[in-house]
């Protein structure tokens, strides 16, 4: 069964990346650590969640990395190459207000997988092991089987994003290997990784969950250009 869909995908012509999607090799430098400018007060929930939720949790996390990742009050503390360490510090002041929780370490890339909640927003933080350089994706990175390569899903309506990103990690930072906008102005849609070189991605309607959305593959031809396959 696989067999067939993969001739009848091969049969159809390819949808090339659409129009405002970031080349392939398209590079980014990342940017270095911010200083918190106090502006007010804290949100009310800030000290509340982070103490009795956020930071508990987390802190089983912190442990699992010891001793290269720690935390110290609002701060949260990375080892970079080097015998160095940078300080990601929450600043949960005015609308902009955001704070750091730490997910997880990739070692496919030596990249630190930050978790950056907002006030009207949720991004994550990636920081290079090997540089301390930040860069800002809105999915979390799920990568290949290979480990060569990740994705990541920006879908929601607030802010309204729609886009599904590969990135390749590049010598001291990460380009942006293909970019696919994705329908989430009425739909929620998911990806996964079925080979290293085959993305499957099925979206559901919002207002109606039972309802079928659009499916469709990506895939890369021996040229290295991803295609788009399906409805």
């Amino acid at each position: 069964m696989r067999r067939l869909a993969l001739a009848v995908l091969l049969a159809c012509l390819p949808i090339t990346l659409p129009i405002g999607a970031q080349q392939a090799g398209s590079q980014h430098a990342g940017h270095e650590a911010e200083s918190c400018v106090p502006n007010g007060q804290p949100h009310s929930d800030y000290e509340s969640g982070s103490r009795t939720m956020e930071w508990p949790q987390e802190a089983q996390r912190l442990r699992a990395d010891a001793p290269n990742v720690s935390r110290h009050g609002d701060r949260l503390r990375l080892a970079i190459d080097g015998g160095t360490a940078i300080e990601l510090q929450d600043c949960p002041y005015g609308d902009a207000g955001y704070q750091y929780l730490y997910e997880r370490y990739d070692d496919p890339g030596r990249i630190y997988v930050v978790r950056t909640p907002g006030i009207d927003d949720f991004t994550w933080t990636l920081v290079m092991k090997r540089t301390g350089r930040l860069f800002t994706v809105h999915g979390a990175p799920v990568w290949a089987s290979d480990k060569t390569r990740f994705l990541t899903v920006a879908c929601s309506l607030q802010p309204a994003r729609g886009t599904l990103s590969i990135l390749v990690p590049s010598g001291d930072g990460l380009a942006t290997e293909a970019a696919f906008e994705l329908p989430c102005a009425t739909e929620s849609c998911s990806a996964r990784w079925d080979f290293q070189s085959w993305i499957s991605v099925s979206c559901t309607p919002r207002d109606d969950p039972a309802k079928k959305g659009k499916e469709f593959v990506l895939m890369r031809g021996n040229d290295g250009k991803w295609n788009r396959f399906g409805r």
